[in-house]
């Protein structure tokens, strides 16, 4: 496994994530994802939505808006209980979460520490043009209330029934005091997150397969099951609102750490947005002819933390004929560029016309590179290094039999392609229709 310094030097060389505002000497944990990064990304949002929505019947989606209403924290219990104990050492000034520490002394340098004092992880900022109390409102700090709220509103205009599950993907904030771990733990992130409400008495079931269901969506999409592992909470770290979760670990570079969490939410949040607001959330049964609360099971799993765990994952390094060779082997859907377009001498305009044309045929159905800049081995090990799928070579035999050279990535078997048959050939590869 890559060290997460290799990680970093990949993503930045290659154009995956940059740290943020570098030119001003960068903001602690945020990071801006580059051409090839915001690709890799989107690939994950969508595979996911693809899969959390898109095929299934029971599953609808939803883009709630990042600011809310104050009183929906107060009533989640986030302005009360969304808290951290936090301690500063006297000498070096470092600040560290006071439940992460072993000792009573600084880790970083031995010195005092100050007393411990609860921080708000919420970042706070303000509606309207007085930044007084009564204008304050909050960054969310998890998508999943936005669809509480929402909860009737989904389920009258779209008729479901339970069980059914509201999708989102969206941006959160948390003002974290230790984050770290490259893009791990950062203030900015963003929230791939489920709400499926059920009846009460097959809350238990429905946990259980949701499990099942997450997990194995990672192995599905490349992670190696020897690197993923299921971890039930102990009941004395379990929310306040949960009646059971598990969190699906990855066994990164720093170790095993959460990737994504499902939870038995019960029926907390209905309850108290009902209390709080004054609207019964509640779903009318017609087989019982009554108003009942459902309980709701959250799986919510990191974008971030998801990119993160499939680049550690893609990265393999393998000798070829007495040669390093470095080859991310991302799972077709994720793979930011699935073809390249590589004409074998740039100074033939012929054969520089043929590649153009053929890159405008392949990128209506998906992504491509066109690349000249180097020798035909130094730009295959460059696709290499970013998990392009397929290479099509365009040589001087081309201009006379009309083919080209199709070379596939993991096992880099090379082959003949007419050119007519290229599209339908990598559309086929690609499962495209």
């Amino acid at each position: 496994m890559p060290t997460m310094e290799t990680i970093v030097s990949l993503c930045k060389r290659r154009g995956f994530i940059f740290q943020s505002s570098e030119i001003y000497g960068g903001l602690g944990s945020c990071w801006d994802y580059g051409p090839l990064g915001v690709e890799l990304k989107r690939n994950v949002k969508e595979a996911w939505w693809r899969s959390a929505v898109h095929r299934r019947d029971d599953m609808v989606g939803l883009d709630a808006s990042i600011l809310m209403h104050p009183r929906v924290w107060e009533a989640s219990g986030h302005c009360e209980g969304f808290t951290d104990p936090l301690v500063d050492c006297k000498q070096c000034q470092h600040r560290f979460r006071a439940d992460h520490l072993k000792k009573d002394k600084c880790p970083d340098c031995g010195g005092e520490l100050t007393e411990s004092r609860q921080f708000n992880l919420m970042f706070k900022t303000f509606m309207g043009p007085v930044e007084d109390q009564a204008a304050v409102v909050w960054m969310r700090p998890e998508t999943a209330q936005g669809i509480f709220v929402n909860f009737l509103n989904v389920s009258t205009a779209m008729r479901k029934k339970l069980p059914f599950g509201i999708a989102q993907i969206g941006k959160a904030f948390r003002n974290e005091i230790t984050p770290g771990n490259f893009t791990f733990r950062t203030r900015e992130f963003e929230q791939m997150e489920i709400e499926y409400f059920v009846e009460p008495s097959t809350a238990e079931e429905h946990y259980h397969r949701w499990v099942s269901t997450r997990r194995e969506w990672y192995v599905q999409h490349g992670i190696r099951e020897e690197n993923l592992r299921l971890r039930d909470h102990e009941a004395d770290e379990l929310a306040h609102y949960a009646k059971a979760c598990c969190d699906v670990e990855y066994k990164f570079p720093f170790g095993w750490s959460e990737l994504e969490g499902i939870a038995n939410r019960a029926d907390f949040d209905l309850n108290r947005h009902s209390e709080f607001s004054g609207t019964k959330l509640t779903y009318f049964d017609t087989k019982t002819n009554e108003h009942i609360v459902p309980y709701v099971i959250e799986p919510s799993a990191g974008a971030d933390r998801g990119c993160l765990a499939f680049l550690v994952d893609a990265y393999h390094e393998e000798e070829v004929a007495g040669r390093q060779r470095l080859v991310m082997r991302f799972h077709k859907d994720l793979a930011p560029i699935k073809v390249a377009v590589l004409p074998l001498l740039k100074n033939r305009p012929e054969l520089v016309e043929l590649a153009h044309n053929l890159n405008e045929d392949l990128r209506r159905f998906c992504t491509t590179m066109y690349d000249d800049t180097a020798s035909i081995g130094k730009l295959y090990r460059r696709q290499d290094e970013i998990g392009t799928l397929f290479c099509v070579t365009v040589d001087v035999d081309s201009l006379t039999d009309n083919a080209v050279t199709l070379r596939e990535r993991d096992t880099m078997a090379q082959e003949r392609i007419g050119v007519d048959r290229l599209a339908e050939v990598i559309r086929g590869r690609l499962g495209v229709d």
